[in-house]
């Protein structure tokens, strides 16, 4: 029973980060607003979360324009992707071996 949190990533123990990546691993590119509208969050406390993630290589950047507007668009990274799976898995880990201590 020892170690079972040691699996669980710290760059996923903020909830913001943690819904930026659930979000990003069920969609190809989501941008800055959308981000911002789905997690009820605010501008600079999603931009320092995203920058946070980017840093670490778990999301990549796509910047753009539409029409003349500029646009950001985030996207889980393969690394981010591989990450966020393995701390879902040690979270499903951590919850099984509560169950077996009923």
């Amino acid at each position: 029973m020892k170690g079972l949190i040691t699996n669980l990533n710290k760059a996923f123990e903020n909830r913001i980060r943690l819904g930026i990546m659930s979000v990003l691993m069920v969609n190809d590119w989501v941008d800055f607003n959308a981000l911002k509208e789905t997690l009820d969050v605010t501008d600079g406390n999603l931009a320092s979360h995203l920058n946070a993630l980017e840093k670490i290589k778990y999301i990549e950047v796509r910047k753009s324009f539409i029409g003349k507007k500029p646009n950001t668009s985030y996207g889980a990274s393969k690394e981010g992707k591989n990450a966020f799976k393995e701390h879902l898995n040690a979270l499903e880990a951590l919850i099984n071996a509560k169950e077996k201590l009923k």
